[in-house]
C-alpha cells in the first residue's frame, strides 16, 4: 500500500501527529502520521469518486481488504472511505469486516456511514435492517465494536425512530471497559436532551452502574441543549 501511504505522508503535519497521540491512549505515538481530518476526508471522497490520481478501485479495495492497518491514519482513511459507500448492504459488509481491527475511540466514533443516515418522510430507510446488525454489535466481545453499536444507535435512533426498547438495550449493558461505558454516558446524556421522559426513568431507577450513571449526569449538564432547571435537578441525582 506503498501509494497511499506515500499520500498520506506527503499531507503529513508531525505537529499534529504529536497532538493526536495524546489524545489517543493505547496507540503506539509512531502509528500517527499526522494527517488532519478535512485532508483525510476529502482523500476519501476523492476515492470513492474515482478521481484520486494514481488510486484506482482495484488498489483501493487492496487496501480495504489489507487488514489490520499499521498507521492511525489508515484506519481513519478506511472509516471514511466506508462512511461514503453508498450502497447499504455493501457498506455493511465493509463495517463489519473492518470493526474487529478498530482499536481506538477516535476511528470507531469516525466510522459514521452516511447511508446508515438515509431518511424518506422522516424515517430512515434502513431502519429496521440497520438494527439488526446493531443487535449484533451490542453482543459483540470487541470495546469498540460495542461501542459502535451503541453510537449508531445515539446518531440514528432518538429521534422520529426512537423506540424505548433499545434505550432498554444500553441502560442493561455491563462493561469493565472505560470506552465502552463512556459511549453509554453520552447516550443517556444526548437522550437527556431529545428524550427526557424515558432517559430520566431510567436514571431514578438506578439502572446504570454508578460510575456511568455521574458520567450521564456531567455530560448533560456540560450540554447546552438542557435547560438550567434540568441541570439543577440532575445534580440532585448525583450517586454517591
Amino acid at each position: 500500500m506503498k501509494v497511499i501511504y506515500d499520500r498520506l505522508l506527503g499531507m503529513r503535519d508531525a505537529e499534529y501527529a504529536d497532538f493526536q497521540a495524546k489524545l489517543t491512549p493505547g496507540v503506539e505515538p509512531w502509528r500517527f502520521i499526522g494527517v488532519r481530518t478535512p485532508q483525510l476526508r476529502a482523500l476519501a471522497k476523492d476515492i470513492v469518486r474515482g478521481k484520486a490520481d494514481g488510486i484506482d478501485a482495484e488498489l483501493t479495495a487492496r487496501f480495504l481488504a489489507e487488514l489490520p492497518h499499521e498507521y492511525f491514519d489508515e484506519n481513519q482513511l478506511h472509516a471514511f472511505i466506508i462512511s461514503e459507500i453508498k450502497d447499504f448492504n455493501e457498506c455493511v459488509a465493509m463495517t463489519e469486516a473492518f470493526l474487529p481491527y478498530v482499536n481506538n475511540w477516535a476511528t470507531c466514533d469516525q466510522l459514521s456511514p452516511k447511508v446508515f443516515a438515509k431518511k424518506k418522510g422522516g424515517r430512515l430507510v434502513y431502519g429496521a435492517e440497520l438494527l439488526r446488525h446493531i443487535d449484533r454489535w451490542l453482543c459483540s466481545d470487541e470495546t469498540y465494536t460495542v461501542r459502535f453499536g451503541i453510537g449508531m444507535l445515539l446518531a440514528h435512533y432518538l429521534d422520529s425512530d426512537f423506540d424505548p426498547a433499545w434505550m432498554d438495550r444500553v441502560a442493561e449493558i455491563r462493561s469493565g471497559e472505560y470506552y465502552i461505558n463512556m459511549m453509554i454516558a453520552w447516550y443517556f446524556a444526548t437522550a437527556l436532551a431529545k428524550q427526557w421522559d424515558a432517559a430520566h426513568d431510567v436514571l431514578i431507577h438506578n439502572r446504570l452502574d454508578e460510575w456511568t450513571h455521574n458520567k450521564t449526569i456531567q455530560k448533560a449538564v456540560e450540554s447546552r441543549r438542557i435547560t438550567d432547571e434540568q441541570k439543577a435537578y440532575l445534580r440532585t441525582l448525583k450517586r454517591k
